[in-house]
């Protein structure tokens, strides 16, 4: 589990593809002493594993399945990618909660200054913006995100100089693509509600949840 506060900007020093997968590496200023292999690392919000460790080189294999619900696909050699560790049992929990599996991507529509923060608008397609609602979290390339607004065909947010210089949004501009994962959270409200077993219908309806302060 991670939490959408990036601790490093990795850069892609190699991309070996083998079929339908790649063997991808990327140096890093993160202690590489505290890193083993086998550990789960969010690169743009996508959870994959350390399979080498070369000084401040760590190698990841992806899949194929991960590289076609990705932008990992789309990196090339000096491109910057945001990173994250597994949070720890007994670390601080800031951002919320990001499982590292991305629902699907978004395209950047626009990017512009407002004041000392910037505006940025990112398009999707429906499937993810049901799970999107005005102040909940979204993780967009693995940062945590509060979103602005939404609509039929996208959401807005709001981020300040030191979330674009710390994060890949800093080299981003409209037309570039990003991971989205949506709140699990709202996932397991849908399923909650749509439930309906052997004719046995779950009590959590809109009703309910209304009733109970939650909507």
């Amino acid at each position: 589990m991670f939490t959408g506060i990036i601790e490093d900007r990795g850069v892609i020093t190699g991309i070996q593809k083998a079929g339908n997968s790649c063997s991808l590496s990327l140096k890093t200023s993160l202690d590489t002493a505290e890193i083993k292999l086998g550990d789960s690392i969010s690169v743009n919000g996508t959870c994959i594993t350390v399979t080498n460790i070369a000084g401040s080189e760590l190698t990841f294999d992806v899949s194929f399945e991960t590289l076609d619900l990705t932008n990992l696909k789309d990196l090339k050699a000096n491109d910057r990618v945001n990173m994250e560790r597994a949070l720890k049992a007994n670390g601080r929990f800031d951002g919320h909660i990001v499982s590292g599996h991305i629902d699907g991507l978004g395209k950047i529509a626009k990017k512009e200054s407002a004041g000392d923060f910037f505006k940025l608008r990112v398009n999707t397609d429906g499937e993810i913006l049901r799970y999107i609602v005005k102040k909940g979290s979204i993780a967009v390339d693995g940062i945590s995100l509060t979103v602005n607004s939404v609509d039929a065909t996208g959401f807005d947010f709001v981020i300040i100089p030191h979330t674009l210089k710390e994060t890949n949004l800093e080299f981003k501009s409209a037309g570039s693509s990003v991971n989205l994962e949506t709140d699990i959270l709202a996932k397991y409200v849908e399923k909650l509600i749509s439930h309906d077993n052997k004719n046995t219908k779950s009590k959590v309806s809109a009703s309910f949840l209304r009733e109970h302060g939650f909507m």
